[in-house]
């Protein structure tokens, strides 16, 4: 055996201490995978509830304040479907319950292209997975929540756009995921900058994508906009062009094209 102070000692307590240091990483990271994959869905819950106003329409509480009886109870009235942006029909070629966003970007994404809004990303998934609200005793859903993403200026931001009924006006936006600089960008976190997107308009009235983030206070007459976040005027940029590329065709407009036929001209609001 070799001696302690030996070379061949030496190394052999730091192959010892690296073996154990791996185990004890790797079941470490396997006892609480389960608890990370709960934590996930639970962090989507309370974002869907955010995005679409359940939680202050219901109990008057941000969706992070509802305790967990509230997000089951209102977790409970959101639905969800897989939509081939390409063709904007249903599809069940990935399986739902396992669906990852970030894996789908990686593994079977698609390019984007020369698109007319530029979210500032190379590719997009081919299914998306998007989210229902409907009320309990009600045949239609009130909202659809749709997964958006884009370029801010130090990543990714990621969110979900809840849509009324009527597909043209918003009731929320809310990003669980982001690297913009707080106070700055980060802004985009801000309860108060985030409820000014209640009830402003997605498209225009010839259905080009119209939603934006204003250079500085939006005017009051202007349905489309929200104020500019003061000192990321990178940021503001971002969130206009990733609502304008998911409402595009490149996005969700041939999605939402069927989902109007399917609702039909008597959608509740």
């Amino acid at each position: 055996m070799p001696q302690r102070d030996s070379l061949a000692g030496t190394v052999m307590v730091t192959a010892v201490l690296c073996v154990v240091c791996s185990l004890a990483v790797s079941s470490a990271a396997v006892i609480l995978r389960p608890l990370q994959d709960k934590n996930k869905v639970l962090d989507q819950q309370i974002n869907i509830l955010d995005a679409s106003g359940l939680a202050l329409g219901e109990y008057g509480l941000q969706a992070t304040d509802l305790n967990a009886d509230q997000i089951k109870e209102l977790n409970g009235w959101v639905s969800a479907k897989l939509v081939d942006l390409e063709t904007g029909e249903y599809t069940d070629v990935v399986d739902i319950e396992k669906y990852d966003l970030l894996e789908q970007i990686d593994k079977n994404g698609v390019k984007i292209e020369n698109p007319e809004f530029d979210p500032g990303e190379p590719k997009r998934p081919k299914v998306m997975k998007v989210f229902f609200v409907t009320r309990p005793g009600s045949e239609k859903p009130q909202q659809v929540v749709l997964p958006v993403y884009g370029k801010g200026l130090w990543g990714t931001l990621y969110g979900y756009l809840a849509v009324k009924s009527d597909l043209e006006t918003i009731q929320g936006l809310t990003f669980y995921q982001h690297k913009e600089t707080p106070g700055l960008g980060g802004e985009v976190d801000n309860t108060r900058w985030k409820s000014q997107w209640e009830n402003r308009k997605l498209f225009d009235p010839e259905g080009n994508p119209a939603a934006e983030v204003f250079k500085g206070p939006a005017p009051s007459d202007n349905p489309y906009a929200v104020d500019g976040l003061s000192g990321a005027t990178i940021t503001s940029r971002g969130v206009t062009s990733l609502l304008r590329y998911w409402a595009s065709d490149d996005g969700y407009g041939k999605y939402l094209e069927k989902l109007e036929q399917e609702l039909g001209n008597s959608s509740e609001s």
